[in-house]
């Protein structure tokens, strides 16, 4: 079932094309990567998907509703209970907690709830980190408690602006669990990202180029070698601590190794000061034999 398509959607600033004639439809359910070359009119096609912004020619049907017709008040009604939004940039407020950021999106929802706030970071394995402020956190939890935040008032619909574009190649994996969980759990995913590794996990590629639709590809994920298995669980651990445990492994055997090397040596000076000792007992020996002949000698 359809959950959003664009049709013929236009957007356009003066003279200037930013989204030329763009048509797709997403399924319920459906993982779908937007890729393109920075200028392609990604982040103007997201604004239109969030309804931030509105399309100047075209038809947006959401949820089976024409978003054109829509009111300021229907608007913010679908906002809040049907779209989560993930930022590159996170947008997290520096003096709020990790669960007060996440609660602050219940306040322009129905009610706040301090127990599901919870419940949603321990969903992203931040369940250790609820009271942490963001100068506490690092840039991979930083982006999972956006996903919390956007997860909290149960969306059907997840868009994220390159949700790992600033993030490691651990916590990057990380986020890629989360979003797989979401995608069991039948929530619709908007990916937007410059990643080809990223996109190749989605059901379907919506590839944009100077403002018009490139190509649309779709993907058999059961035929993907590099889906991360289900068997794989989101740990509350900083996946950088594995890192560093193993480099302080490392570092430990460096200098037992180097502990190693040094009683080595000194044993080697050891038997080499030995072995001159007695290469110097001997030399005297032969010359006290030299001199007691000489003695023999002369008093003959």
């Amino acid at each position: 079932m359809e959950i959003l398509k664009f049709e013929g959607i236009c957007k356009y600033f003066g003279e200037v094309k930013a989204l030329d004639n763009i048509s797709f439809d997403v399924l319920s359910g459906e993982w779908v990567s937007i890729m393109g070359p920075s200028g392609s009119g990604k982040s103007t096609l997201v604004n239109i998907l969030s309804l931030m912004d509105t399309p100047t020619a075209g038809r947006y049907i959401l949820g089976g509703a024409d978003a054109s017709a829509l009111n300021d008040e229907q608007i913010l009604e679908f906002r809040r209970k049907k779209i989560g939004l993930v930022f590159q940039q996170f947008h997290l407020i520096p003096y709020l907690t990790a669960v007060e950021n996440v609660m602050l999106n219940q306040y322009y929802h129905s009610c706040v709830d301090e127990g599901s706030a919870k419940a949603a970071l321990e969903k992203v394995g931040l369940g250790h980190r609820i009271t942490h402020r963001p100068s506490e956190l690092s840039g991979g939890e930083q982006q999972r408690v956006c996903i919390a935040r956007a997860l909290i008032n149960d969306p059907d619909i997840i868009i994220a602006d390159e949700p790992t574009g600033n993030l490691d190649e651990a916590n990057e994996r990380v986020v890629l669990q989360l979003f797989q969980t979401l995608r069991s759990e039948g929530k619709t995913l908007l990916l937007v990202t410059h990643n080809e590794e990223l996109g190749k996990f989605a059901d379907k590629v919506v590839r944009l180029r100077h403002g018009k639709l490139d190509r649309i590809e779709l993907l058999d994920q059961s035929t993907m070698k590099h889906n991360l298995g289900s068997q794989d669980k989101i740990s509350d651990r900083n996946p950088n601590e594995s890192a560093s445990q193993s480099s302080s492994a490392e570092n430990l055997k460096a200098k037992n190794g180097d502990k190693n090397s040094s009683t080595n040596e000194k044993n080697s000076a050891s038997q080499n000061l030995g072995g001159e000792d007695q290469s110097a007992e001997n030399s005297n020996g032969e010359n006290q034999g030299a001199k007691n002949s000489d003695a023999q000698n002369s008093g003959a």
